[in-house]
């Protein structure tokens, strides 16, 4: 498993965890830093702290892919494993799309429902897709 792969696994473990526990994730984050056990690689920090920077962002295209589905009934893994590939995708210049949504499935595959995976790979793709036809600000 790359260094990469590992950090997003760790983030994903905070996110999940914080979330539990009702907890702000950033907070929760620097508890985990401050015990060292084990250490957090920078990408998990990155990770972290960008989701809840855009988190806003992240779950209103999440709630606009998933036809039918509340933000609220999607199992936690899932919504965060979304959270974290949805902010690499857009926020992550230096991560191809394809990666972020390759491991975002990889993830869902090893720690959620077997439809999970499937699911994870539409909303990511269509967001992906979406990305590629709409215009940066640069191009108008």
């Amino acid at each position: 498993m790359s260094a990469r792969s590992k950090g997003r696994k760790r983030a994903l473990d905070i996110l999940y965890e914080a979330e539990l526990r009702g907890r702000a994730a950033t907070a929760f984050l620097e508890e985990r830093l401050d015990e060292n056990t084990p250490a957090i690689a920078d990408f998990a920090r990155l990770l972290v702290n960008g989701v809840m920077a855009y988190k806003f962002e992240i779950d209103n295209a999440i709630t606009a892919h998933s036809k039918e589905w509340d933000l609220d009934r999607l199992p936690g893994i899932d919504r965060n494993i979304l959270r974290i590939a949805i902010y690499e995708i857009k926020w992550c210049s230096d991560i191809p799309n394809a990666v972020a949504i390759d491991e975002a499935v990889n993830m869902a595959k090893a720690l959620s429902t077997d439809e999970s995976a499937g699911f994870i790979n539409g909303i990511l793709g269509e967001i992906n897709r979406e990305l590629l036809v709409t215009p940066s600000v640069a191009d108008v």
